[in-house]
Parts: C-alpha cells; structure tokens; sequence
C-alpha cells in the first residue's frame, strides 16, 4: 500500500483528486490539503510515500513545497498549466499531468509510483548478501525483465532511457530517469561517461583521452565524468 496526500486549493479539483485516488487500490490518502502550509503539518504528523499537488498555489507554490522538503516523497504534480513540465522533472518527479486529467492517464502516473515504491523497497528473495540481477521495466503496455548482464550501454533522453542490449538489435525505451536508474544500478558493473550516457565496464575495449570504445562504437567522455573514468582504469577492475 502507498501512502499519499493530495493538495490543491481549488475545493473542486481537490475533491476531483480524492475521487480519481479512492479508484486505484493501492493508495491510502491520509490527508486533503488546500495549501502547502496544511500538507507541511500533515507531513510532521504522519510522512507518506506520495505528493498529489497543484503548482500554483497562494502562498507557497508547489514547487517551493517540494524544494523544501529534507526527505522528498514521490511527487506527481497535477496542474492546470503545461509550461512547468520540464522545470519539475528537475525535482525527479514521478509524473506530471495537466487538468483535466482522463483516468486512464491518472492511473498510468500511480502505476509509475507504484513501479518506483517497490524498485525502492524490494529486496533479494534469497541470501540476504545477494544482490539483484535484474529488474522489472514498463515496456510499452508490459512489465520487462531486463538483466544487468544484457545491458551494453544506455543513453539518457529527459525522462526516457534507450538500453541497448546484446539479446537484441533494436534498443528498449523506457520512461525512466537517470536518478532513477542508478538507483537501481547493482555497483562496479556501469560508469556513467556523460550526463547522457553509461556504459557496462565489461564492455569497455579501448579508452582515449577524450573518448571511449565499445568494440568499434566510439563515446565522447564528458569533461565531469573524466575523473571516474581514470580512477576505474587505475584500480584494474
């Protein structure tokens, strides 16, 4: 069960939101608010795994709400203006959706939450020490096991990841972010070279001054990530 709370200061689109989350089963709404300042002492009385809130807002904007949290929910904003899409993804949000927002759409941003609450929680179902050697991706309309040992590279677009693997020719695009991704990401198996792109390190044939081989598939090294680069040849690993 995911825990939630919804903010709007318009009582008929905060009454419209605790309709649409009473119909997915797997969130529990603990608290309505109508500003930023009634969600802050809803929060101090009880944190949740899930933020439903509006932007524009007197006092507080959703966004300065968010920015002010120490320790963030997953966030899914709702609002009536499309401009801010790309601003919010800078705060790793799980979705944006713009008013009126069809309940088709409203239960594919809970499904993300959801996929995203239990990368985070889930743990190896055997020995304890063990780490994962795979995960669940949304594919189209179906969940995809991807295992880390197929992935070659994979290349950033916004929200979106390409992973080229090596069962197949054509690269997966899934709706997911990098922080996202290297949270799952098990340790010591990908580099991040660029802010676009990481690689799989059994991969790596050949490294340049500026640049890096994978077989014949050359990548740029990006100037912040040259360091880290370094220090792995270094180590030997």
């Amino acid at each position: 069960m995911i825990t939630c709370i919804a903010i709007d200061d318009e009582p008929l689109g905060l009454e419209l939101l605790k309709d649409n989350i009473s119909k997915v089963p797997f969130l529990h709404l603990l608290a309505t608010c109508s500003n930023a300042f009634e969600a802050m002492e809803a929060l101090r009385k009880q944190p949740v795994d899930l933020i439903f809130t509006d932007i524009q807002m007197p006092g507080l904007t959703g966004f300065q709400f968010i920015s002010s949290l120490q320790k963030k929910p997953m966030v899914i904003f709702i609002t009536a203006y499309s401009q801010y899409a790309v601003d919010s993804f800078d705060l790793d949000v799980v979705d944006y959706l713009v008013k009126p927002v069809p309940l088709e759409r409203f239960i594919k941003a809970c499904n993300r939450a959801k996929e995203r609450h239990e990368l985070k929680t889930s743990k190896p179902a055997d020995s304890p020490g063990k780490s994962p050697d795979h995960f669940f991706a949304q594919v189209d309309y179906s969940q995809l096991k991807i295992r880390f040992d197929d992935i070659v590279w994979m290349k950033g677009y916004g929200d979106y990841i390409k992973f080229h693997l090596k069962s197949q020719e054509q690269p997966l695009v899934v709706r997911m972010s990098f922080k996202e991704l290297e949270r799952i990401l098990p340790p010591g198996k990908f580099i991040r070279i660029h802010k676009s792109y990481s690689v799989a390190l059994s991969e790596i044939t050949a490294v340049r001054k500026n640049s890096l081989f994978l077989g014949d598939q050359e990548f740029s090294i990006g100037e912040s990530y040259r360091e880290e680069v370094e220090k792995w040849m270094r180590s030997g690993n």
